[in-house]
């Protein structure tokens, strides 16, 4: 008797997490070439099975055995690496799937920069959860070549002018002279992010620095946009895995004395 699509598909999922190892080590050699993304498997306690060379690199290592059977909070510095461990808590413990990420990584010069974040569960041949697998991009410079461009600078400008309040899309796309549809595709293109993401990464650039300050956090969210100081929290977590709170107390450069209550 043929199987039906799920059994089928099920049939196909490795037995093991350390099958499923095995079989991504064959090509890691191919993911070891590409310097501007990191690959990792981890399993049920994320803690790494396999990495490719970008993220060993990234971590300080010379080779991948030292990273095997930690986390990212134990191999990254303070104000990244919990945030990406309670990141793949969410993935294992609620088979969460998270598609373009927009957050804070190390790049190859060990400085912070941007990425797009993909993390999605592992299944076993029962549909139990045994480990996650993900991918961090690097986030690629403007295409300046494309016949937008122009366009979207203009985008890009109107949106680091206003940022302070909310911007719409219907401004953006006036700015812009495209329809929404069109200036979603186009920003993909060019910038590799949509329109919502570009404000979020505008503004959480600017949530950084005002963070390394002893201004009070309410003031901050305010200055980056936000009238309602528990969605700047929840975007500002959703980002760097940190709250802002979390994220200020992380950070090597802010004194302790001088912050005000109100965060």
């Amino acid at each position: 008797m043929p199987l039906g699509p799920l059994q089928a598909l099920c049939a196909q999922r490795p037995e093991s997490l350390e099958q499923f190892t095995a079989h991504m080590a064959a090509v890691l050699p191919l993911l070891d070439a590409i310097p501007t993304a990191v690959f990792f498997i981890k399993d049920t306690q994320a803690r790494y099975v396999l990495a490719n060379r970008t993220l060993v690199e990234r971590c300080g290592l010379k080779s991948l055995a030292p990273l095997l059977g930690k986390t990212s909070a134990q191999v990254f510095p303070a104000r990244f690496g919990p945030g990406y461990t309670e990141q793949d808590r969410r993935v294992l413990e609620q088979g969460e799937v998270l598609e373009d990420q927009l957050e804070l990584h190390l790049y190859g010069s060990r400085e912070p920069g941007w990425c797009l974040t993909h993390k999605r569960p592992l299944l076993d041949r029962q549909g139990r959860v045994m480990g996650l697998a993900g991918t961090s991009v690097d986030l690629q410079a403007a295409a300046a070549t494309h016949p937008a461009y122009q366009r979207l600078a203009a985008v890009d400008e109107y949106i680091r002018e206003h940022f302070q309040r909310p911007v719409t899309l219907k401004e953006l796309t006036a700015v812009a002279g495209l329809s929404v549809a069109q200036l979603e595709r186009y920003c993909k293109r060019v910038f590799h992010l949509t329109p919502r993401q570009m404000i979020h990464k505008v503004r959480l650039e600017h949530a950084h620095r005002l963070l390394c300050t002893a201004l009070p956090i309410t003031e901050v969210a305010l200055q980056c946009g936000y009238t309602d100081h528990s969605a700047f929290s929840r975007q500002f977590r959703a980002l760097t895995g940190f709250t802002p709170r979390e994220y200020r107390a992380a950070h090597p450069g802010i004194a302790a004395g001088g912050m005000s209550s109100g965060r």
